[in-house]
């Protein structure tokens, strides 16, 4: 083989070997490259979860927060008026909803009773003042004027209350008209009351009777 030939044989060589080099180095940059790519995807989506968690806790955060004082505002009941009692004392009242009435009896800023009515109407003897709380929020109240049950009693307006005892802290009264009984009452471990047509009417656990026009 002449020298010439012998040269570019051998120049041939040295370019497989280059090629092959290169070919060699590329594939490990491509492969560098493919890791680092799957490395930073990772870590690119890990942070973007990371994000998308923490925006989402806080949109949740943020809606529990929203719901919780939307929760206190329907729950909570602001007063809608205030109203002076026989007493001194006044009457808080607050509508809960419709046909709910919470009244809390207040003296020198200190809660002394409450009464709630629901659905229908109720009453209180608070230590011989007695209140009628109804179902539409309005309060009534008097001193004075109370029979000590069981028996039978006039009441204000030309009603009668038989007031029968039925257990420990339980009596009932019958309010009775010109044509029989026409409504009962009943406190049971509780005081009640009620209203006939304008006559407004405590009876106590305890068995006392009151009324007031």
């Amino acid at each position: 083989m002449s020298s010439s030939a012998t040269a570019r044989t051998a120049r041939r060589r040295t370019l497989r070997v280059a090629a092959a080099a290169l070919i060699a180095t590329a594939g490990l940059t491509l492969t560098a490259c493919s890791g680092s790519d799957s490395t930073g995807t990772k870590a690119a989506a890990t942070s973007q979860a990371t994000t998308n968690q923490s925006a989402t806790s806080g949109t949740d955060m943020g809606m529990a927060a929203a719901e919780s004082k939307a929760g206190v505002t329907a729950k909570g009941s602001s007063p809608v008026r205030t109203q002076p009692l026989p007493d001194g004392s006044k009457a808080q009242i607050s509508k809960l909803g419709e046909q709910h009435y919470r009244v809390k009896i207040i003296n020198r800023g200190a809660v002394l009773a409450t009464l709630e009515a629901n659905g229908k109407d109720t009453g209180l003897d608070a230590n011989g003042m007695y209140v009628v709380l109804t179902l539409d929020g309005q309060v009534h109240a008097w001193m004075g004027g109370e029979h000590q049950g069981p028996g039978t009693f006039k009441l204000a307006g030309g009603w009668t209350a038989k007031v029968t005892k039925v257990g420990e802290l339980h009596y009932r009264a019958q309010i009775i008209g010109h044509d029989g009984v026409v409504g009962t009452l009943d406190a049971n471990q509780h005081d009640t009351g009620g209203v006939a047509n304008g006559v407004y009417i405590v009876l106590s656990a305890g068995g006392v009777i009151s009324s007031h026009l």
